[in-house]
């Protein structure tokens, strides 16, 4: 069974607004921060150990991506954003993580909220909350746990490949959201192998006990991918349309191919939805067409059999007169009579291929 995460919105119940709540699983893991500090010529990767060490990369002329994991460390998110200057209500939305994927624009920085979904090692989706905060030139994340679909983009950084070194921090946002769009396609490449061995499967016959409960959980995935993508690509037209200081025009032809690429995504999700119905369908087709056999056999083989049980019926009444009873080969002819009715009754039902 797909794995199921603990919301614990109860408690936010009747709370004052902002209060700073974290409503997932309760971590045993450290607080893991790591740093990206970078110019063009220049890159630093720090392993930060304390939160107060983030602070001096806020007014520095380098770009700086602070990644920040472990959501139930809500003091030092306290924190960072009170030397960071976020809000309390973008403070509470960070550890809530049953948010749906969107923006929020404010005087000196601007706050992305979306899903990062991935499968773990049994096939099982997972849908991470990402939070971003986006400032003149820095970046802060803030992810549930460890590990994430960022190591290509930590690569870049490091080795200087592409234009992430040479621009501002709105293409570092850039660059992090389109990893996790990215991973959007490997998730509905593994859903469509699922649905179309799915398919095989049930053209082919072979249909286990509990093929409608995997068509269930398929319909499920695709309902809680769909969640995560749909609201998000209302927040990437509002990056690209919305005229932002903090985001370059040279950066807005960026976000408008993440919005082509969400919209590719979109369309497949769609198409896939329709094909767990149909595939959902098929079954239930195929379990009709396997009991209409059945009947069919049962029903020829009743019909076989009447004429010779109305035979059997008439010479076995106990009357004493009864033409042929007393005849020598009389039951031999009964017998020859009733074998002639049965290929005959088989030759027939192959000629109307019943059979």
């Amino acid at each position: 069974m797909p794995r199921k995460r603990i919301y614990r919105s109860k408690k936010k119940l009747g709370q004052i607004p902002g209060s700073i709540i974290y409503t997932g699983e309760r971590s045993k893991e450290k607080l893991n921060l790591e740093a990206f500090d970078y110019t063009k010529e220049n890159c630093t990767e720090l392993d930060l150990k304390s939160i107060t060490e983030t602070f001096e990369f806020k007014d520095t002329i380098s770009t700086t991506w602070i990644n920040f994991n472990g959501l139930n460390y809500v003091k030092e998110i306290e924190q960072l954003g009170a030397h960071y200057g976020i809000h309390p209500l973008v403070l509470e939305d960070i550890v809530n993580i049953a948010q749906r994927p969107k923006i929020d624009e404010h005087d000196d920085y601007m706050f992305v909220v979306l899903k990062m979904l991935y499968y773990d090692e049994k096939q099982h989706i997972v849908s991470e909350q990402v939070s971003f905060i986006l400032g003149q030139n820095y970046v802060l994340s803030f992810q549930e746990s460890e590990g994430d679909v960022f190591d290509t983009v930590r690569d870049r950084i490091r080795q200087g490949k592409g234009r992430v070194r040479s621009m501002s921090a709105d293409y570092l946002l850039y660059t992090l959201i389109d990893a996790i769009v990215d991973h959007y396609f490997s998730v509905i490449e593994i859903l469509g192998d699922k649905i179309e061995d799915f398919e095989t499967t049930i053209f082919a016959g072979e249909i286990d006990d509990d093929v409608s409960q995997k068509i269930q959980n398929l319909k499920r995935e695709i309902l809680r991918v769909r969640r995560a993508i749909f609201p998000l690509r209302e927040v990437i037209s509002r990056i690209e349309k919305d005229e932002n200081k903090l985001i370059h025009k040279r950066t807005i032809t960026y976000y408008r191919d993440i919005y082509d690429h969400l919209i590719q995504v979109s369309e497949n999700i769609d198409i896939y939805r329709e094909m767990i119905w149909s595939l959902m369908d098929m079954y239930m087709t195929t379990i009709s067409n396997k009991m209409n056999e059945v009947m069919k056999v049962l029903t020829i083989m009743a019909s076989i059999f009447i004429p010779l049980t109305f035979i059997a019926g008439i010479y076995g009444m106990n009357f004493e007169y009864i033409p042929e009873l007393r005849y020598k080969y009389s039951y031999f002819i009964l017998w020859g009579v009733m074998i002639v009715l049965f290929l005959g009754m088989l030759y027939y039902f192959r000629k109307k291929k019943w059979l």
